[in-house]
């Protein structure tokens, strides 16, 4: 892979962001928990930013396609950073919840406009090494992340947690600007975002995914996996401090150490990119991945659900790497922002039934036994997709480039 300055502007940028996330993710849910104590209420927390995502689906995709990518990408980042800033003053948790939807809409406009802007200045044959190489900054975030986030509330509070990632997507925001602007035609010119723009907005995707039936197929597979388990990401902190009995130091703790398997799989999953296909990366990769989801919530004993959870990032990073290397492959360019968009709608529509449905069960029976069962669920239709794709080959036996 021949490196460029815009793919270390983009691991950099995306990777500062996403440290201060986790960081930040870790303060709001301790935030709630405090607030409340309730383990539906965390839950709730996870249901906004698909409450949020499903209400910016219906425009951000018209918006995206019809706009400088590198301006969205800015703009995005300092309204986060403005909006997270501004949290810890929130004394209601109905505010906060408000303060949280409003970072997801925003949130909502980086995806594709990241995702555009990979596929434009990463080169095909490097796309797959890059996303791995991005899978380890992901992956890295993800383990000093919450280890940071932990220690920082230990030190000091919530409060400066959140202001820290205020800074991070302050200086994310910077390096976007430092990437070049990417110009795009559109058949369709106008500027104003109208309903009608909408609709047909959405019936161009649809007639384009149409033609691809068997990636339309794995798409909607894939994300009825995906999510069932961000659905269970809800009950995590709730699991470990209910069941488990861990205290808000140990959480953050043993949240970044479970990093550690997604960073060796992040490497490993940029070693094997001439060994393994992307079947292998995906299908195995992403059952693996629902295997130890149910380890990690059967588990009777903490240092059993660690171990689980640390082989979940591992085989993660597998599965994260291949989904995105096909996503940039089969997505035309010029309708990226409305696929992924559409793709969004159902898939948050899905993950706000989801949580809604393991929050109820957690409440009335046990988190034990609501989260296990459906981390078995996910597994059975993670097997599914993994003879799907055996079976369809809309995975190229090739290997990756």
């Amino acid at each position: 892979m021949r490196l460029k300055k815009e793919y270390f502007i983009l691991w950099i940028g995306q990777g500062v962001s996403r440290l201060g996330s986790w960081i930040y993710l870790i303060a709001l849910n301790l935030t709630v928990w405090h607030l409340t104590e309730s383990p539906a209420m965390v839950a709730m927390l996870y249901m906004i930013g698909p409450i949020a995502r499903t209400f910016s689906s219906f425009f951000v995709g018209s918006i995206v396609d019809r706009t400088n990518k590198r301006t969205i990408l800015i703009l995005s980042d300092v309204f986060r950073a403005v909006i997270v800033c501004l949290m810890p003053f929130a004394s209601s948790v109905w505010l906060i919840f408000g303060f949280v939807f409003l970072t997801n809409i925003a949130a909502s406009f980086t995806q594709p406009s990241s995702m555009f802007m990979i596929t434009k200045l990463v080169a095909e044959n490097d796309r797959q090494r890059f996303n791995a190489i991005n899978s380890i900054l992901s992956s890295g975030s993800f383990m000093i992340g919450p280890a940071l986030g932990g220690v920082i509330i230990a030190m000091s509070n919530t409060s400066v947690a959140m202001w820290i990632n205020s800074g991070a997507l302050l200086f994310s925001a910077f390096m976007m600007s430092l990437l070049p602007t990417i110009t795009q035609q559109l058949n369709d010119q106008r500027k104003m975002i109208t309903p009608a723009m909408i609709r047909q907005d959405f019936q161009i995707v649809w007639r384009t995914m149409r033609k691809q039936r068997e990636i339309l197929t794995f798409f909607i597979l894939y994300s009825g996996v995906l999510m069932i388990a961000h659905a269970l990401d809800s009950q995590e902190m709730s699991f470990l401090k209910d069941f488990h009995e861990v205290s808000d130091a140990s959480y953050g703790v043993i949240v970044g150490v479970t990093g550690i398997g997604a960073i060796v799989g992040g490497v490993l999953a940029a070693s094997f990119v001439h060994k393994l296909s992307l079947r292998a990366y995906i299908g195995a990769g992403l059952s693996l991945t629902l295997v130890c989801y149910t380890i990690f919530y059967a588990s009777p004993s903490l240092p059993l659900a660690i171990v689980a959870f640390i082989l979940l990032g591992l085989f993660m990073s597998f599965s994260n790497t291949g989904y995105t290397t096909v996503y940039q492959k089969s997505v035309p360019p010029e309708i990226m922002g409305r696929f992924t968009s559409s793709l969004g709608l159902f898939e948050s529509i899905l993950q706000i039934s989801l949580t809604l449905v393991i929050g109820l069960c957690a409440q009335w029976f046990t988190i034990q036994l609501a989260t296990t069962l459906f981390a078995l669920l996910a597994l059975c239709l993670a097997v599914v997709l993994y003879r799907y794709l055996a079976q369809n080959k809309i995975i190229t036996e090739g290997r990756g480039s």
